[in-house]
């Protein structure tokens, strides 16, 4: 079964993902906001334990991208975050500041620099548990689903409510999913307008190791195909997907079976490495499928995260809509 970070590994520098920062955040709160009058908040994480802060947490380290963007959408400004400088290429939905410390990489996160910080909540996703008895030591420790293809719409609201439920920022979290329901409601309205509704589509990204091209598909279940079902569009790929990030990997020969002319590829490359404009330019079975010849091939605004928060998923809807209405 493919992992998120199984997946990043195997793509070296490349498998991590992103576009535009149109979407405006919360104005997020010092480190030190919170009251010590507040009551002890309980919240139970995705490996189904219950976990107990005297208050609500206001100095955070997230060890994910997708709970770091979270975090400050509600409004705090996380302690540390792991690899600040990937997280600024790849995602744009919040932005972390000067005061932001980097605590390693996200595969190899250092327990020394997140003990050093003194935090008072340490969120990670469930690829990360075997962290957790060490960290444990340091703070509070909850655990994230991350995604679950069987349902990964339903899986961003309950992530996002359990980190709001222990930021004491659930209020803040219904205006997000507010937001963003609003936005795929706007968008689906405006691609059946323009007679969009039911086309197909094909979101992936890819990498070059020596002359040979893999793509990733996001397949039926990853979080940004849900977010397009949303918007009335129909994913294309039928090929074999994993249970938790509903991803596919492929090659070029592999695209042939996206037969419909309709279908449209969108595709991420935020580090600037661009293995479809670049590695398949003069590939001839990529310049013979239907939606190349068709010129139907669309690259995503860089700093887009495709395993992100409401505020990425809003981004995402956002860039489809503009691709197909501009």
């Amino acid at each position: 079964m493919i992992t998120l970070r199984t997946a990043l590994v195997a793509v070296a520098a490349v498998a991590v993902l992103g576009a535009c920062g149109t979407t405006e955040t919360a104005a997020p709160e010092p480190a030190s906001s919170g009251s010590s009058s507040a009551a002890p908040i309980t919240v139970t994480d995705a490996r189904g334990k219950q976990v107990t802060l005297d208050r609500p947490a206001s100095k955070v380290v997230a060890l994910e991208w997708g709970e770091a963007e979270m975090v400050m959408s509600l409004g705090v400004m996380p302690a540390g975050i792991a690899d600040v400088a990937g997280y600024k290429t790849w995602v744009t939905a919040a932005t972390p500041d000067a005061s932001v410390k980097d605590i390693g990489t996200r595969q190899e996160p250092s327990v020394d620099s997140i003990a050093a910080l003194q935090p008072d909540l340490v969120i990670m996703e469930s690829d990360d548990e075997t962290l957790v008895p060490q960290l444990e030591k340091i703070a509070p420790v909850i655990v994230a689903k991350g995604s679950d293809a069987s349902r990964n719409f339903d899986r961003l609201h309950e992530d996002l409510n359990m980190i709001a439920t222990a930021l004491g920022k659930t209020g803040e979290a219904a205006r997000l999913m507010s937001g963003l329901e609003a936005t795929l409601a706007d968008g689906k309205a405006k691609l059946a307008a323009a007679g969009f509704a039911g086309k197909p589509f094909v979101m992936a990204d890819g990498w070059k190791d020596g002359s040979k091209i893999s793509i990733r598909l996001f397949g039926k279940g990853s979080l940004v195909s849900e977010v397009v079902t949303r918007l009335g569009l129909v994913n294309a790929w039928e090929g074999e997907v994993d249970a938790e990030w509903g991803l596919g990997t492929t090659d070029v020969e592999g695209l042939t079976a996206l037969k419909d002319p309709d279908t449209r590829l969108f595709y991420n490359a935020s580090d600037g490495v661009d293995v479809f404009a670049d590695g398949l330019a003069s590939n001839a079975i990529w310049k013979k499928l239907p939606f190349v010849e068709k010129g139907q091939v669309s690259k995503l605004p860089d700093g887009i995260w495709t395993f992100g928060g409401p505020l990425s998923c809003k981004q995402y809807a956002e860039a489809i809509v503009q691709a197909y209405t501009a």
